[in-house]
């Protein structure tokens, strides 16, 4: 028997996650540094007590939403390429389900975070308790079992000693690149105050190692009999070539065998724009140069993605008759989408001996590449001088005209730009220039609208001496902005630019697109002989509400003020927003993209009618898996 110590349970807990290491291609660092959270009655007095006592080196940020706390870890943990986490707690009922969607978040793009809601008594005594769900049918079932439908792992922790094979557990999944996303560990919030004597041997220094799965020779030898076989190949890039670290062997294998890639959400930005092969964003939201060149592939080599609608155009996007797909990835999941041939490997060393099997090959693109490359190269430097006519309340700028000045002459090349719902990621897939890599930060697996600030300060703290920009509509900022309070307070700054046009503009395009009347997305007042919200445009002082949180608040309606009020955010010392003004429907459009949607196939709007018609000439385009 080894040597013991007595512990609460939450005390226990916080010592096992600071003793957490990670070993990746020969080098250690710590892996768990610090924990999110709201204390409320749930968790204050357990947890809380732990965290309070201070004998342990992680550090605890005072999050203003729970949901807010988990998409900052989020970013925390994906701007350091999953290397680094935190963990994330709450309280019990609301301050728990208030982190269900940022534990789907994590899930979706396969980021680690540890959620630790508090929950009701395990021994039931005082039950209900305040903030206790309680259902008759199923007694067991609390409001953290919300959880288990966004987590890769879940688990109660009934008693003290449960403690132990919960965290293994955790962690086994928490570093698994394949498996990795939200785990939820519940914690009643009696069990976290109970002692128990713990092995020494459980709180000791772990150090959990990032292996890379070797592809095999037979894997090479199926992935290099498709390429021979084909004439004009694509790659996509997908988040997985990003965690892999693979952006290297991707550029090399590209230029060796003459073969274009384009960039899913999660994989731009691995290479720089500028790399005679990188065609931008694929799908739906793609380039006019990625669509066209997948339409003719007749082999899609798609690494480390999980082929998403909205990467497949919603699997209509790959035409040619003939098209296969060779699928890399540490996911067997993803691995094997779209009728794949499955290559379970690391992106990394599956790119290199891919390259290395097929030395002599050269793709028959020929000059197709550069010629779509040069002319989409046109039509963004096109869009990035657009010019925009006056708004309700006086003059605007073009939604694309604004990413074009902060990313071509405003931002400094290292800056980090952050985002994750509406327009704004559509036309950032098309037309951001990613000049360095690891500096296009992006939430669109789940599209979760309040993601971009939170996260946003999550990154700042993984790179503090790098400028950290959060570009948000205004619908995302009126959702979840309170984390710049959190900024604030730990004197982290990140500059928020709020792109205003005054309305959920990028579902209203969507409504309008199927032929529905505008309805339910434009920030009007009510007017009363409708009954609709037709009346005046709602106006919003961004700035002013920045200010109220200790922020420096600027404002730009045209070119020139927006350059001035960059370089005082550049400036500054502490957090920065920037209310920009910007034209509805000034956002960019689609390029030979197309996407399945469920429009009305009945409706006594013939425009609708029409659009349900033409969706299913469409649908009949697309492959079936």
């Amino acid at each position: 028997m080894g040597k013991t110590i007595r512990l609460t349970m939450a005390q226990a807990l916080l010592r096992f996650l600071d003793n957490q290491y990670l070993e990746a291609d020969g080098e250690e660092s710590k892996l768990v540094t610090g924990v999110f959270g709201i204390f409320g009655h749930g968790v204050v007095v357990g947890l809380g007590e732990a965290l309070a006592a201070g004998d342990h080196g992680l550090r605890f940020y005072q999050a203003k939403n729970e949901q807010g706390a988990g998409h900052a870890a989020m970013g925390y943990a994906k701007q350091n390429n999953r290397r680094k986490m935190m963990a994330v707690c709450s309280s019990i009922g609301p301050g728990a389900l208030n982190m269900v969607p940022a534990a789907g978040t994590a899930t979706v793009n396969r980021i680690p975070v540890l959620f630790l809601p508090g929950d009701a008594f395990a021994c039931r005594q005082p039950d209900p308790v305040l903030q206790q769900v309680e259902l008759p049918q199923d007694y067991t079932n609390t409001a953290s079992d919300a959880f288990r439908a966004v987590s890769r792992y879940w688990d109660r922790v009934n008693r003290p000693e449960q403690l132990m094979s919960a965290m293994i557990n955790a962690f086994r999944v928490l570093t698994d690149p394949a498996e990795t996303g939200a785990v939820t560990v519940s914690l009643p919030q009696d069990v976290q105050g109970e002692a128990y004597d713990y092995p020494e041997e459980f709180l000791a220094k772990r150090v959990h190692h990032l292996e890379r799965r070797i592809p095999t020779a037979g894997q090479i030898s199926r992935a290099a009999a498709m390429l021979r076989a084909a004439k004009k190949p694509l790659v996509i890039c997908g988040g997985g070539a990003r965690f892999s670290g693979a952006g290297a062997e991707l550029e090399q294998f590209c230029q060796t065998c003459h073969i274009p890639f384009a960039e899913t959400q999660a994989g731009k930005g691995v290479i720089p724009w500028d790399n005679p092969y990188n065609l931008s964003g694929i799908g739906t939201t793609g380039s006019l140069a990625a669509n066209k060149i997948a339409k003719e592939a007749d082999l899609v080599i798609a690494v480390g993605t999980r082929l998403g609608d909205f990467t497949t155009c919603s699997k209509w996007l790959f035409q040619n008759p003939g098209a296969r797909i060779l699928g890399i990835n540490v996911a067997p999941f993803d691995a094997y989408k779209m009728n794949a041939e499955p290559i379970v490997a690391d992106a990394k060393l599956t790119l290199a001996a891919l390259t290395a099997a097929a030395p002599s090959y050269r793709s028959q693109w020929g000059d197709r590449i550069a010629a779509v490359r040069e002319e989409w190269k046109a039509e963004v430097d096109r869009l990035y001088h657009e010019e925009a006519g006056p708004g309700a309340f006086g003059p605007t700028i073009s939604q694309a005209r604004v990413l074009g000045e902060l990313n071509d002459r405003l931002l400094p090349p290292e800056a980090i730009a952050v985002s994750g719902s509406g327009s704004i990621p559509s036309d950032m897939q098309r037309v951001w220039r990613v000049r360095a890599p690891g500096t296009y930060h992006m939430e669109y697996g789940f599209s979760c609208m309040g993601y971009e600030i939170a996260a946003a300060l999550g990154v700042k703290i993984a790179r503090p001496d790098t400028e950290v920009v959060a570009i948000v509509g205004d619908g995302a900022y009126t959702m979840l902005h309170t984390e710049l309070l959190t900024a604030v307070q730990e004197g982290k700054k990140i500059i928020v630019v709020v792109l205003d046009n005054a309305g959920f503009h990028c579902i209203d395009n969507l409504q309008h697109s199927q032929g529905i009347v505008h309805f339910g997305n434009e920030w009007n007042t009510r007017d009363e002989a409708s009954g609709r919200l037709e009346g005046k445009p709602v106006q919003v002082d961004y700035a002013k509400n920045a200010e109220s949180w200790g922020a420096l608040g600027l404002r730009a309606r045209t070119v020139e003020e927006l350059a001035r009020a960059v370089q005082e955010a550049l400036a500054a010392k502490g957090p920065v927003l920037i209310d920009v003004k910007v034209s509805p429907k000034s956002m960019t459009g689609g390029y030979e993209n197309w996407w399945r949607v469920g429009t009305a196939q009945v409706s006594s709007n013939g425009e609708v009618v029409k659009a349900a018609q033409a969706m299913a000439a469409e649908v009949a385009k697309a492959r079936k898996f």
